[in-house]
């Protein structure tokens, strides 16, 4: 089986082998081809959307995904849910010498499978190697360019009372299906990442509704109830969420009911919430049900004239409770 050794790092002729046989092999856009210092890009034109992240996720392989999955799945996200449509992508690997050089390949080869369905190119990057112990495997940091088309300016200040909170899908399938796997816990439910592109989702809602957006996140790490109360925080008004409409499967409840914890707060990695006015949220969530990873949207909550800044759920049992940001690390490398 062949390795990842610190020659590979070298800048010399194991890094161009590395680069020639392995990394290339995979990754075919014709920028990335010339393998100049930078990429040159075309004019793209409108305002900009620049983004980056790393990617830590361990294990770097569990079900429904892949490290490489993901670190073009989060890339992508970050840049679609402010409106931008995702364009050029640069992609940094930390290797830990004694890598299986196979492990590498099938996270280059997710990577680029990832990237083409996204409709992204992935034009630049660089590669590095530390000595065995001095990282976990593989890191990989990710930063992505994208265009915000006109007529599309996406932000927490928009948020107005009466609008409706809509969200795209299932949650918590991500981090539970990589907690399952972590621990090896033998959850039987077939749970898997719920790791997706969404910048389809996006641009098919921005292109009829775009003017009665407000703002747009993506639920990664501090998962839905992060998200609302940092938009909450933001804008200074408060959220009524209804604890029965928000989407939770029942697989993914039972396991947190096991595990102690809280689908609410647990991560994603192909899920958003969104804030409209609300004569436009039944088209809206119309639009968001007809697409490939929309199907499962649902309003599950209202701003209200409240301005404390806080997230009230209403629960399944008909009482009320401040749902508050997640303390600490729910579920550390979750990505």
């Amino acid at each position: 089986m062949k390795k990842i050794t610190m020659s590979h790092g070298s800048g010399g002729a194991g890094t161009d082998r590395l680069i020639a046989e392995t990394i290339l092999k995979h990754f075919t856009g014709p920028v990335l081809a010339r393998l100049e210092d930078s990429a040159e890009l075309p004019p793209p034109g409108g305002r900009l959307a620049f983004t980056t992240d790393s990617y830590v996720v361990s294990p770097r392989v569990f079900p429904g995904g892949d490290i490489g999955h993901i670190a073009v799945c989060g890339t992508v996200n970050d840049l679609a849910v402010k409106g931008a449509v995702p364009k050029w992508i640069s992609v940094a690997l930390i290797l830990e010498e004694g890598l299986e050089i196979e492990e590498l390949e099938n996270t280059l080869a997710s990577m680029q499978k990832t990237a083409l369905k996204a409709g992204v190119e992935i034009v630049t990057g660089d590669t590095k190697v530390v000595e065995k112990g001095k990282a976990d495997g593989m890191f990989i940091t990710a930063s992505g360019i994208g265009v915000i088309p006109d007529g599309v300016r996406l932000s927490a200040a928009g948020i107005r009372p009466g609008d409706r909170i809509i969200i795209s899908g299932p949650l918590a399938e991500h981090g539970v299906a990589v907690l399952n796997a972590r621990h090896r816990l033998g959850l039987k439910s077939g749970i898997k990442s719920d790791g997706a592109p969404l910048n389809g989702l996006t641009a098919a809602i921005l292109k009829e509704h775009a003017p009665f957006i407000r703002v747009m996140r993506d639920l990664t790490r501090g998962g839905l109830a992060g998200a609302l109360n940092e938009l909450a925080a933001a804008c200074g008004r408060d959220f009524s969420m209804e604890e029965r409409l928000i989407p939770v499967s029942d697989a993914v409840r039972a396991a947190c009911a096991i595990l102690g914890t809280d689908p609410l707060a647990m991560a994603n990695e192909g899920r958003l919430c969104l804030f409209c006015s609300a004569d436009r949220a039944e088209r809206v969530l119309a639009v968001m049900r007809d697409t490939e990873f929309g199907g499962g949207a649902a309003i599950a909550g209202t701003v209200t004239e409240g301005k404390t800044g806080r997230v009230l759920l209403a629960t399944a049992i008909g009482a009320e409770r401040i749902l508050s940001s997640p303390e600490g690390e729910v579920l550390p490398r979750i990505c």
